[in-house]
């Protein structure tokens, strides 16, 4: 392995590391809060799916000789935002997050299980992501609002660096965030204690606890984004560059990482897609063969990261939340506008698309379970009775 160690494979590494943290850090750390943790527990959290995203790549690179790369789930962050609190607390939240789990680890072993999500039509899981990422995407005019020499200065810096670099537009937005905080806020007078004791950080365990509403209104619509919008695309790219690595496997593993960082606060861990691509790309290295050694040093620079988490996480509640929160908005404007597409591009699912997406953008909420559930359901429900239509109205011109 050692003689397959390259500068470029070191230097994409830590490019990937870098994109794959800071584009959607905020996310991650809003969408903890916004289920019920409180600062240490979202710290520690953090750390956990830093850890978990880390020892889960290098795993899987070394393991397959492949650039496979391991993310914290950022629809499924936005997921949990749009939740919002779970009753119960955030231990519920928690038990979600394993049932979430496991229900990906069985997509990976068991293949009649995985064949039938493949089977959810992908209009309507995109409509539901859509819907959740929607309301998130209005943040960053909302800091405008809120403030325009706070606000302005961060979507300034997403859409210049983005004209020359999508890549980097998220970093670039995050860091004119971190310089917007510095030279613009009246800081606390004990800001420095508080994040000199922010490291290391502190370990909050959870004691999982479940309940129907949270299975029904968060632990299937996380399973179904982190599958949908992170894993199977996160093959693809794989497939793309010619790496025919195993499905199962791949999703098990992921699922097993996430259920063991769980209790820890950790909301999953998936196959990575843009930053899979970054990895599996010639800038990684000419020779397919080596470009694996990316991913294992994205994999170590994630574990690294985990230990100043804390300091992240106790900077950010220093600054006014909008401004995390339109960050966050940023982060999410791509992934928006490619699940909008997929959502509404396919004619016959148009119309179940839409009622997916507004029940999922809605807010609303029946029995204690949030609206992306039901517009799942509703959207399924559709194209179902669409489908039945079309085979008796096909039998009655039969005869």
């Amino acid at each position: 392995m050692l003689k397959q160690f390259s500068p470029q494979a070191l230097f994409m590494g830590l490019l990937v590391a870098f994109v794959g943290s800071a584009s959607s850090f905020a996310v991650v750390l809003q969408g903890l809060r916004a289920v019920g943790a409180t600062e240490d527990q979202a710290s520690t959290g953090l750390m956990a799916l830093f850890i978990a995203m880390g020892l889960g790549g290098i795993y899987l690179a070394q393991k397959y000789r492949m650039p496979i790369s391991v993310a914290w789930s950022t629809p499924g962050a936005a997921l949990l935002i749009n939740s919002g609190p779970v009753e119960g607390g955030f231990g519920v939240a928690i038990g979600a997050f394993l049932i979430s789990s496991l229900l990906v680890i069985m997509a990976g072993y068991i293949k009649p299980f995985g064949h039938l999500i493949n089977k959810t039509p992908h209009a309507i899981a995109n409509a539901m992501l859509a819907g959740i990422l929607v309301i998130l995407c209005f943040a960053p005019f909302k800091a405008i609002a809120f403030n325009p020499a706070l606000g302005l200065p961060i979507v300034l810096a997403w859409l210049i660096v983005g004209r020359f670099n999508k890549v980097l537009a998220v970093p670039a937005a995050l860091i004119a965030f971190i310089i917007v905080v510095v030279l613009a806020i009246e800081l606390p007078a004990d800001s420095g204690a508080q994040l000199a004791a922010a490291f290391p950080p502190k370990l909050a365990w959870v004691t999982p606890q479940f309940s129907l509403p949270a299975l029904i209104g968060l632990a299937l619509p996380l399973f179904f984004v982190n599958m949908a919008s992170q894993n199977i695309p996160g093959l693809t790219v794989l497939r793309v560059h010619k790496y025919d690595a195993p499905a199962g496997d791949l999703f098990s593993s992921t699922g097993i990482f996430s259920l063991l960082a769980a209790p820890f606060g950790a909301h999953g861990v998936t196959l990575a897609a843009i930053t899979a691509a970054m990895c599996a790309s010639e800038e990684a290295h000419p020779d397919p063969q080596k470009r694996y050694w990316a991913a294992i040093i994205a994999g170590i620079a994630y574990v690294l990261l985990g230990l100043i988490a804390g300091v992240a996480a106790t900077f950010i509640t220093l600054a006014p939340s909008i401004l995390i929160e339109a960050v966050a908005g940023l982060a999410l404007i791509g992934a928006f506008a490619a699940s909008a597409k997929g959502a509404f591009e396919a004619e016959d699912h148009r119309e179940a698309a839409a009622v997916t997406f507004l029940i999922s953008a809605s807010g609303v909420s029946f029995f204690g379970v949030a609206g992306a559930f039901w517009g799942l359901l509703a959207g399924i429900f559709i194209v179902f009775a669409n489908n039945m239509m079309k085979r008796y109205n096909a039998k009655s011109e039969n005869k």
